[in-house]
């Protein structure tokens, strides 16, 4: 076989690529394939179907644009699990995203520490070099699945006994803020890249070596602007979605119309 003319059009007038990319979205859509199922290999659907596995190759490639299946080397095609929004605005609120699509969040203290804050990182927190920080990691989770991890920096003068406090508050940033006499904040900057996920990212976030994640790198400030918190983040990309919205906002998980969301 080959991907003729004569063989690239079904009886429907699609091409055949489509019509087994079709198919395989279909048995996606009812349930046949769950997330994470790996569909079948290319040399056995072009059997299947009578096609060159070009042909097959070509379906996957579609399903992927679409982002129904993740296609890599080695993992063969898998169906994609659908990603879970994460909205950034003024105040950002991941567990008010998934809290209103009924997915239970949940976030641990993996690691705290107090360290000399480097150059940069005092810069943006307009903090004298070497001053004394927290370097907090955390790992959020919804529906039980890991989504995203972070390093937290904050001053240790502003924020004593900070980490203590965090596991008191369930390793919610904004009930610790609350806690430490901070009941508003707000979200000063949010910078996003890709990149390979590190080898402890993929294995807390349970994703394969090298696997995609979405950097965030954000600053949160007090009403005032005054920045107090810095977040080096990273999120699993085959989970995830970020909704810009620059002019939105989220009600206050604190009550009222101020506050920030809990992560």
């Amino acid at each position: 076989m080959t991907d003729s003319a004569s063989e690239g059009r079904a009886g429907d007038g699609g091409t055949a690529w489509r019509r087994i990319a079709d198919a395989l979205a279909t048995s996606i859509e009812q349930g046949e394939y769950r997330p994470g199922d790996t569909l079948p290999a290319s040399v056995a659907l072009a059997e299947q179907y009578g096609v060159h596995r070009h042909t097959v190759r070509q379906a996957f490639r579609h399903l992927a644009e679409c982002g129904l299946v993740t296609v890599s080397r080695g993992r063969g095609t898998q169906v994609t699990a659908p990603r879970f929004p994460y909205r950034i605005g003024r105040r950002v609120s991941l567990r008010t995203n998934f809290g209103a699509a009924g997915i239970g969040v949940s976030s641990s203290m993996l690691s705290a520490t107090i360290v000399a804050g480097e150059p940069q990182h005092c810069a943006t927190l307009g903090l004298p070099e070497g001053t004394p920080l927290w370097a907090i990691e955390t790992l959020s989770r919804a529906g039980g699945t890991p989504v995203g991890t972070g390093l937290h920096y904050l001053e240790v003068e502003r924020f004593p006994g900070f980490d203590a406090i965090l596991i008191e508050a369930g390793a919610s940033i904004t009930a610790a803020f609350k806690a430490s006499g901070i009941p508003d904040y707000v979200r000063r900057s949010t910078r996003l890249a890709a990149r390979p996920a590190t080898e402890r990212e993929a294995m807390l976030l349970k994703l394969e070596p090298g696997a995609a994640v979405l950097q965030a790198h954000a600053v949160d400030a007090l009403p005032d602007l005054t920045p107090i918190h810095l977040i080096f983040g990273a999120f699993a990309g085959e989970r995830m979605e970020m909704v810009v919205e620059p002019f939105g906002d989220l009600p206050s998980p604190l009550g009222g119309e101020g506050g920030s969301a809990k992560r």
